[in-house]
C-alpha cells in the first residue's frame, strides 16, 4: 500500500474545544504508536495534552466517524519557542506523505517563530527537511533514541 494516495483532511483545535471521542482517537492513535507497535511502555499521557496553549493537529480520514490517520501536538513553551510532539500515523497510513502533511500544518502556524522537538534519532533526517538541527547529544527515552532540534525564529 505505500505510496497509494490517502484522502485526508488536517484538522485543528484548541485543546479545550476537543470533543471527547476525537481526543480518545488522538490517546489511541499515539498509545498504538509509540508504546504498543514501539513495545515502549512509558507514560504517554504527560499532563499538556490539555494545556490552554495546547494545540491538537490531525488527519481525518473518509468515513463516519472520520478515523484518524495521524496526529501531532503543538506546544508553546514559557519561553515563546513552539513545542512540536507526538508526531504519528497509523500503521496502515504511513508512506503516504501524511506525516509531511501535519508538520507542515503546525509549523504554518509556528509562523517565523522558534520551534523545538525531541526526534527519534532514526527520524531527524525528516525533521532536517523542515529546517531542524540538532542542539545537543542523543539521548535515550525510555528505551528509544532520541535527539533534541530546534528550528531558529526567521
Amino acid at each position: 500500500m505505500s505510496g497509494e494516495t490517502t484522502a485526508a483532511t488536517v484538522r485543528r483545535s484548541w485543546a479545550l474545544d476537543l470533543d471527547a471521542r476525537t481526543l480518545y482517537e488522538l490517546l489511541r492513535l499515539r498509545v498504538d504508536v509509540f508504546v504498543v507497535e514501539q513495545a515502549c511502555p512509558y507514560g504517554e499521557l504527560d499532563g499538556r495534552d490539555l494545556e490552554d496553549r495546547a494545540r491538537h493537529y490531525w488527519l481525518a480520514g473518509p468515513g463516519e466517524p472520520e478515523p484518524v490517520l495521524g496526529c501531532v501536538r503543538l506546544l508553546k513553551e514559557p519561553d515563546g519557542d513552539y513545542r512540536i510532539g507526538r508526531l504519528c500515523t497509523s500503521r496502515d497510513a504511513r508512506g503516504r506523505g501524511l506525516g509531511r502533511q501535519l508538520m507542515q500544518a503546525a509549523l504554518a502556524e509556528v509562523g517565523d517563530g522558534g520551534c523545538i522537538l525531541d526526534a527519534q534519532e532514526h527520524l531527524a533526517e525528516f525533521y532536517r527537511e523542515f529546517g531542524f538541527e540538532p542542539t545537543g547529544p542523543a539521548y535515550d527515552w525510555d528505551g528509544v533514541a532520541h535527539l533534541p532540534m530546534r528550528r531558529p525564529s526567521r
